[in-house]
């Protein structure tokens, strides 16, 4: 539970011991008064501890750190025409404006502070804006003097009035309300309002206490509209719910309580009555009988009972008021009748002391100095985390605009090519750009190689029974990702290629060659067939590694300039980068195309590295073509003993030696051209899946950064004859961070002026 809620908040320790005052006691020292302002005669009988925890929290007020802490205060609540008004005047010792029908409007703050003679009495009347002429609140509350310092008692009901006309009328000009004297009634005038009118009032007659006296709750649609009864309730449960506000409930005693709105909230926020001092009004109006139904409540023996118990008062009734009762007068007839009426004569003395205005006011001074006696230490220290988190809060935002724009932007574009530069050039992390490209140049590896021709050194009516296994002796240069090696038959993942297909395109394409050559043409044919297929994995790559580096790009430009001014400096710079890399793309696919048209032709000066894969594919070919040829004489030469070889007369020969002589099948330059086109594959696709990556990150990732660091100052134009005056409009700081950074700045100085008022005592 909150400090505000334990039963000790409010509870005064000397509440026991104080007699009540009797008749003649309130009179005389009514008259010592003077003039009779509101509670001087009580404010003798405060403790100097007691006055000066008092006048803290309204110097505290002063600060206007009650926007963001919850410094103790009195909320005075109750239906309308519950008697709030007349309460008030009694306490504040000024008149308040009345009118027929609906009275209080908004708000009214009163801050009372005693100084001592010959300081003259006087009254500050301002207004306090938290909310627009739409409803929406504030960032920062506003607090404005209304008029000049009012020294004449006479002058502040006119003052407020004045005051609340401007609050519910925000379309005129405050000027022309606070001067003019014709009414307003252009339709516009608001029914309510959540802002309100501030008086502070001091001077040597005057008591330490401060409240505020809120809007009577609407009980109908009579009274008000739906939308005013919501407003309304809506702001007083903004006052009564934080656990520092003392709950000052009027009730009056003309109607059943239990159909009197404010006191179903005052129990619905403090349901224990630990933090609610009720007050009775009216109690000349009790019909005859029910006296002793409202006395239960003065006895705290009601359903709702109060820690700090329940209290009647007297005000005038409107008779008294338009006869122009004063202050003095108004006690003195309250004493009288309190006096004079058995129900409340015949009380036992325990309970006199609940009665009467001057009681009360006494009452409430005890229990708000000892709230505030008790919050005091709490407060300072929710006021030095705040001030903490401001500062963080603060420093959080961009710096302010400099005096020098365009040192500041050159410096950052310098900053900005720095880093990325570092970035183009590859960073240890896990999603830095060449991690996050990588995955791509090796799918576009995997691409290429998955092209490699098909060969099957068989004819197509044997494909049903012929496998093929993996090529061995390129295990030792192809990575796990290509190949499944237990695989039986994967040698490559495209179309079965036959020999007796590329005996056809032999014959086909031969012309004048004499018969034991073959047309260069059929070889050439083969590898651009392949080469084709390599432009659109290679565009592919090109365009993921473009989309890629821009997006990484484009967060680092967010990244230095995104909290500079407004956001223009990020946005062109992000426009000049797009322009930019695109040139970049445009150029790359152009070095692609040419790579590519390199591929369009067969040649490698790898002359050792051909020939030899040329072999071990001849090889590898043939061996399958001669098994196919030959089956059953193979298998028959292999059953033959040496010995019997031997006695034929054959020796030094092994029976499987003899398939060497064995003629040929007329497929030997078929399986030339398909090993020559094979161990050309070989040779190529593995300089094209290194060129490519490579022309790639030549031209468009490093590339990136090739003439940035002129091109950037150019187009944005910041060293041209204009460039002053651009990089002021660049350097402007945007509405949102500069409205940010005032409302963080006030606040701060809020706090830090709170925690001077604090640290006299602390």
């Amino acid at each position: 539970m909150s400090s505000a809620s334990t039963p000790d908040t409010y509870h005064d320790s000397d509440a026991g011991s104080n007699p009540s005052l009797s008749a003649s006691e309130t009179t005389n020292s009514s008259k010592t008064s003077g003039d009779g302002v509101g509670l001087s005669n009580a404010h003798d009988q405060l403790g100097r501890k007691r006055r000066y925890a008092l006048d803290l929290v309204n110097r505290l007020q002063n600060t206007g750190i009650q926007t963001d802490i919850d410094l103790p205060q009195i909320a005075v609540i109750g239906n309308q025409s519950a008697g709030k008004s007349s309460l008030i005047e009694a306490i504040s010792g000024t008149t308040l404006p009345r009118a027929s029908g609906t009275c209080t409007r908004c708000p009214t703050e009163c801050r009372l502070t005693n100084v001592a003679a010959p300081a003259r009495w006087n009254c500050v009347v301002s207004i306090r804006t938290i909310t627009d002429s739409t409803g929406q609140h504030l960032g920062q509350a506003r607090n404005e003097p209304f008029g000049e310092v009012i020294y004449n008692k006479a002058e502040v009901e006119d003052r407020i009035r004045r005051a609340q006309r401007a609050i519910l009328n925000p379309h005129i000009p405050r000027s022309q309300i606070l001067t003019g004297d014709e009414e307003i009634n252009d339709g516009r005038t608001l029914t309510f309002s959540s802002n309100y009118v501030s008086l502070q009032i001091s001077g040597p007659d005057v008591a330490d206490l401060s409240f505020c006296d809120l809007p009577g709750l609407i009980r109908s649609t009579k009274e008000g509209s739906t939308n005013d009864i919501a407003l309304v309730e809506g702001l007083v449960e903004s006052y009564i719910k934080k656990p520092s506000c003392i709950i000052l409930l009027t009730v009056s005693c003309e109607t059943d309580p239990q159909n009197q709105g404010a006191l179903q909230l005052a129990r619905e926020y403090d349901p224990e009555g630990l933090r609610t001092v009720g007050v009775l009004t009216k109690p000349d109006r009790i019909s005859a009988g029910d006296e002793e139904d409202w006395v239960r409540f003065v006895k705290n023996e009601g359903d709702y009972k109060l820690l700090n118990n329940w209290f009647c008062v007297r005000q005038p009734n409107s008779s008294e008021l338009k006869s122009g009762v004063t202050w003095q007068e108004a006690r003195d007839k309250e004493n009288q009748f309190f006096t004079a009426t058995a129900a409340w004569r015949d009380l036992d003395p325990i309970y006199q002391r609940y009665l009467r205005t001057r009681n009360l006011v006494e009452r409430l001074s005890g229990i708000l100095s000892d709230l505030i006696s008790k919050r005091l230490p709490e407060i300072r220290e929710e006021l030095h985390q705040l001030m903490h988190n401001t500062r963080k809060d603060l420093a959080q935002l961009p710096k302010e605009p400099s005096q020098d724009p365009m040192s500041d932007i050159s410096a950052m574009i310098y900053s900005f090519s720095s880093r990325l530069s570092r970035v183009l050039e590859g960073t240890p992390e896990a999603e830095a750009l060449l991690q996050c490209i990588r995955p791509a140049q090796n799918a576009f590896k995997r691409e290429i190689r998955k092209t490699a021709p098909n060969f099957r050194p068989y004819e197509k009516k044997y494909a049903s029974q012929r496998n093929m296994a993996h090529f061995k002796f390129l295990n030792n240069e192809e990575d796990e990702l290509e190949w499944d090696q237990d695989s039986e038959d994967n040698t490559e993942s495209g179309a079965p290629v036959y020999i007796d297909d590329v005996n056809r395109r032999i014959q086909d394409a031969r012309t004048r060659e004499l018969p034991s050559r073959y047309p260069y043409v059929v070889e050439e044919s083969f590898i651009q067939q392949i080469t084709k297929q390599w432009s659109a994995p290679s565009q592919r790559l090109c365009e993921l590694v473009y989309r890629t580096t821009l997006d990484h790009v484009l967060r680092l430009v967010k990244d230095h300039f995104s909290e500079f001014g407004q956001g223009l400096l990020e946005r062109q710079t992000r426009l000049i980068i797009m322009e930019h890399m695109k040139d970049r793309f445009e150029a790359t696919k152009d070095r692609i195309e040419w790579l590519l048209d390199l591929e369009h032709r067969p040649f490698t000066m790898n002359t050792h590295y051909f020939l030899d894969y040329k072999d071990k594919f001849f090889s590898y070919y043939k061996s399958y073509r001669d098994q196919d040829l030959n089956q059953e004489l193979n298998s028959a030469l292999q059953a033959l003993e040496s010995e019997r070889l031997i006695k034929l007369g054959i020796t030094g020969v092994k029976a499987v030696d003899l398939v060497k002589f064995l003629p040929t099948d007329g497929m030997e330059g078929a399986l030339d051209i398909m090993a020559g086109v094979r161990a050309y594959f070989q040779v190529a696709y593995k300089r094209f899946v290194d060129n490519i990556p490579s022309a790639i990150d030549h031209e468009m990732v490093r590339g990136s950064e090739r003439d940035l660091i002129r091109t950037l100052p150019l187009r944005l134009g910041i060293h041209g004859p204009d460039g002053l005056a651009i990089c002021k409009e660049l350097a402007q700081e945007s509405t949102q961070v500069a409205a940010k950074r005032e409302e963080l700045s006030k606040k701060l100085e809020r706090m830090k002026a709170g925690n001077e008022e604090l640290s006299r005592i602390f």
